[in-house]
Order: C-alpha cells, then structure tokens, then sequence
C-alpha cells in the first residue's frame, strides 16, 4: 500500500513546538510522509521569537520545486510566511504543480504576541494563496483582519466564515479560542456549517497547537478524508496531545511524545 505524503511549507521553530518541526512530527504521528520547506529560520521558543531570518524566494522554490519533481504531495500544509514575496513563490509553485488538498494556516501573530507577517504580506496572502487554498485555519485575531469584521461572540463566528469563504472560494475553519468559547471551532464548507465542540484543557503547554491541528487536519486529507472528518481526528489528536500534560520545562509544544497515540491516528 503506498504511503500518502504531506508538504509542509512553514518557518523552523528551534525550540521543536511549532513550526516546521511540530508539522513534521504531526504529519508522521498521523500516518503520512512528511516533507518540508522552510520559509524563514526563526530564534524562538515557547516565551516568544526573538529573530527572524528569512528564506531567499529562489531557495524557497527551489525546496519546493525539488519535492513536488520527485515526490508529489497528497497535501499542502502552509504556516509562517514574512514576506510578500515569499508568499508569491509559493502560490506560484503551487498552481504551477497543480497542488491539492492546500491547508493554510494565516501565522500572523503568534501566541506570545509577537508579529509574525509584514503588513504587505497579508495583502499578497489575501490575493494570491487564499484563492487556491482548499481550507484556512485562523484564529479569533487572524478572522478579525480577513473578514475585516470584529469578533465577539458565536453569532459574530457564524457571520466571519462565511465571509472569508465567500470572499476566497476556500472552506474555513475558524478556531474559537481566544475567550471567545470554551475551545469551539467552526467550520463553513460547502455551503454548509459545522461546530466542533471543545472542552478547553488545563495545561499550560499549548505553545504549537495552532501548527498541530492545521498538519493533522492536512495529513487527514491527504488519507482521503473529507473536511469535517479531517477536522474532528485533527481535533481528537490535538486533545489527547494536551492532555497527555508532557512538561519539558517552562513549556513546551502539544507535539504528541505520546507514542501511544500512533496507533489510533495513523490509520
């Protein structure tokens, strides 16, 4: 039986949380082959990123160019990308090998607070990666600068999806963390809308859970499943990632040390 694969397109995380690291890891605990582009290397940890040094666009297709050639991707996972140009490449590599199942994860601001996209960025992701995304993953302040709309509530989520999706022709799974409800997300695919009901989890290593959840949700996809049975196995595994409560110090990524968990999610 051959082995489905999965491209992650993303910044490195030295700290191994999030990034290019937590994708890698959470594509393999979810049964797939792992590939990897790097977008910019990063000096972070799970208190916040302390530099940035991004990728050159030649070098960022060239990584991209390499893995579609040789070995074609189910699917597409894409995280932090700085720059505009950066963003440009990636849409261009991407239509120009025909990429499916294109998970994007907007990685605006990170969880510590701290910028992760030039302002020109964002307009270039608006104009160029959204239209050929299959799913976007924002979070509550992400949704906010997308939909233009400000966020307060679940009557306001209901309004915000369908509006990126409307907007971008791409199903939306809006993550409702942020105090908004107790870890609820929702997904418009197709028209149609769906809650995913979360209970929120005590546990203060959660630095990495937006970067596991959009590569599990890619990995799924790239096994065949449809949005929302992707959606509710990435939602499973993130949870029994944190609940599992590994500490590795002051904090640490939801990343999945649990090997136990290969098993159920892999198939």
């Amino acid at each position: 039986m051959k082995m489905k694969t999965a491209l992650t397109i993303a910044g490195s995380d030295c700290s191994g949380g999030a990034g290019i690291q937590a994708d890698i890891k959470t594509m393999t605990m979810n049964g797939v082959y792992a590939m990897s582009a790097i977008t910019a290397l990063t000096a972070q940890n799970t208190t916040g990123v302390r530099a940035i040094q991004e990728s050159a666009p030649d070098f960022l297709k060239q990584q991209i160019d390499a893995v579609f050639e040789d070995i074609f991707p189910d699917a597409v996972k894409i995280g932090m990308v700085v720059s505009d140009e950066l963003i440009r490449v990636i849409a261009d590599r991407l239509r120009t090998h025909k990429a499916k199942n294109i998970v994007v994860d907007p990685v605006m601001i990170a969880s510590s607070g701290s910028s992760l996209m030039k302002s020109e960025a964002v307009k270039v992701l608006t104009e160029e990666l959204l239209p050929i995304a299959s799913l976007v993953t924002p979070n509550i302040p992400e949704a906010n600068v997308l939909s233009g709309l400000v966020i307060e509530n679940r009557e306001d989520m209901l309004t915000a999806v369908k509006v990126i999706g409307d907007s971008f022709g791409c199903a939306v799974l809006l993550k409702g963390g942020h105090s908004i409800n107790d870890a609820n997300d929702l997904l418009y695919a197709n028209g149609e809308y769906r809650w995913f009901e979360g209970k929120r989890i005590d546990n203060p290593n959660t630095h990495g859970t937006g970067c596991t959840l959009s590569s599990a949700i890619a990995a799924n996809l790239a096994k065949g499943f449809p949005f929302a049975e992707s959606v509710q196995r990435a939602k499973d595994y993130i949870s029994g990632a944190l609940a599992a409560m590994l500490d590795l110090g002051h904090g640490s990524g939801p990343m999945m040390h649990n090997f136990d968990l290969y098993s159920r999610f892999s198939k």
